[in-house]
């Protein structure tokens, strides 16, 4: 197999579009900014849901579902939140079609068949879930609501690629509700605590913790948290988000709670969210011009055995000898796939695993049961070694636990030795151009300086990070005073 992948050095987003494509994890659909997610794609998003899942579970939350359609009065409710989504909003006008009489086998729309109320296909879900909310909040007794959902939504973007940014995409969206402002901070910060724990140890990619400035928060939010990655290719990518909603909502809505006290107040609340965007993250993190280079802890397939033969009767001789190890595997929690198609060489199969990325890849000839060995290849540095059969369980759980631990190392060496602290605009703007990454700067704090950086280098604030020591100094746009360092970067 082939792979004729275009090198990142040549053409970075070249190489991740083909990859996307070339490694069977999504496509592009029929429907204009849509993507098909393919089985091996859909597989790895599957791994990284059960993942989530049982992470808010553990945290006392609950799934739920809610429409996709919010109709444009409650979509409108929260003025912030709807101007923030009103450019990306596909609005749904009518119910029926009929046959168009000008032209046989057409359809067209049914001009009898207008909405009263037209409807918003769900950007997000506040609107919907605070419409709900409000029927099922009346005392502090029936607080907190602690809810997710798994779900698609839609955003008409422009320009799109694939997992980073389609028109459809998959995601979950947490939507809680307390009765104090403490509680609701807690709970957004804790979610964002979860992401980043999700994030670095499944798919091995260091983040940055920190809040977003005002222009960057989610639109209707008091305060947004965020994780910050940082893809190979010196650019930064959002890789979740908590946001801190206020009372915002509740007023929206009318969504009052009556205290212990007797007294009535206004639900203080919190949205979070993850999308098909992590895969994304995760192709740009540790992949190289071979193709895919999965963690251990989200790949589908984890231990590939590919069988050396000539004839049936070696093939049989292979499997015997295997089976009691897939076995075994399986037992340690291991995922381990037989590929003894015979329509492919060894060769083809080898490059279709280098590619798929899955980490371990086991070859086993005759000449390997007659010395009672393994060849046993780790994708991440490609490399090979001869192992005994008698250490093979042993030596494939080490393994994995070393490539999920080397991709994080890998990954984080990159991100702090691309931190630059910059004291001068001159000089960021010639390493955001040389270099790439994050940058410390200072920044005087105001919206027009922001902009105007935005404006002119296509670099934005990612976010304050919440680590970040106070340390008097002067913006370096405007020379103005600054409290601290914010982070720069360009970004997906």
């Amino acid at each position: 197999m082939s792979k004729n992948l275009t090198s990142r050095s040549e053409d970075y987003s070249k190489w991740y579009n083909e990859l996307v494509v070339k490694a069977d994890l999504a496509e592009n659909s029929g429907v204009r900014g849509c993507m098909v997610i393919k089985p091996y794609g859909y597989a790895i998003w599957e791994k990284m849901q059960a993942e989530l899942d049982r992470m808010f579970k553990e945290t006392g939350h609950y799934n739920a579902y809610f429409p996709l359609f919010v109709p444009k009065s409650y979509f409108e409710a929260e003025e912030k939140n709807a101007e923030g989504f009103a450019k990306e909003c596909a609005v749904v006008t009518h119910y029926r079609l009929k046959t168009d009489p000008s032209e046989k086998g057409k359809l067209m729309v049914d001009p009898e068949a207008k909405l009263e109320e037209e409807l918003i296909v769900r950007p997000t879900s506040e609107a919907i879930i605070w419409n709900t909310y409000k029927n099922w909040i009346q005392s502090y007794r029936d607080l907190p609501i602690l809810v997710n959902q798994w779900a698609n939504v839609v955003r008409w973007e422009m320009r799109t690629r694939l997992f980073l940014r389609t028109a459809e995409f998959l995601w979950q969206e947490g939507h809680t509700a307390h009765a104090t402002k403490a509680e609701a901070i807690e709970e957004a910060e804790k979610m964002m605590n979860v992401y980043a724990t999700f994030v670095e140890n499944f798919m091995a990619v260091p983040v940055i913790k920190g809040v977003k400035t005002e222009s960057e928060r989610f639109a209707g939010a008091d305060d947004t948290y965020c994780i910050e990655a940082l893809m190979q290719d010196g650019k930064a990518l959002q890789a979740g988000t908590s946001h801190f909603l206020g009372q915002n909502f509740a007023k929206a809505f009318e969504v009052k709670y009556v205290s212990k006290e007797g007294k009535q107040d206004y639900v203080w609340a919190t949205s979070w969210g993850v999308s098909t965007r992590l895969m994304g993250a995760l192709i740009m993190t540790h992949s190289d011009d071979n193709g895919l280079v999965l963690p251990p802890n989200l790949a589908p397939i984890q231990v590939v055995i590919v069988p050396i033969y000539k004839g049936t009767a070696q093939l049989e001789n292979v499997r015997e000898r295997i089976t009691p190890l897939m076995e075994e595997l399986k037992k340690q929690g291991i995922s381990v796939k037989f590929d003894d198609r015979d329509t492919q060489s060894p060769g083809f199969k080898f490059n279709e695993y280098e590619l798929k990325g899955v980490p371990v890849r086991l070859a086993v000839g005759q000449r390997d049961l007659e010395n009672h060995t393994f060849e046993v290849a780790r994708r991440d540095t490609l490399t090979k070694e001869t192992i005994s059969a008698d250490a093979i369980v042993a030596h494939i759980q080490q393994l994995l636990a070393e490539i999920q631990e080397n991709l994080y190392k890998k990954a984080l060496a990159y991100r702090d030795t691309h931190i630059t602290e910059v004291n001068s605009y001159d000089e960021f703007k010639e390493l955001l151009e040389t270099k790439g990454g994050f940058f410390a700067a200072h920044w005087d704090g105001t919206a027009e300086t922001e902009a105007k950086i935005k404006e002119e280098t296509k670099a934005t604030i990612r976010c304050i990070p919440l680590n970040s020591k106070e340390e008097a100094g002067v913006c370096m746009y405007s020379g103005k005073p600054s409290a601290r360092r914010v982070l720069f970067a360009k970004a997906y």
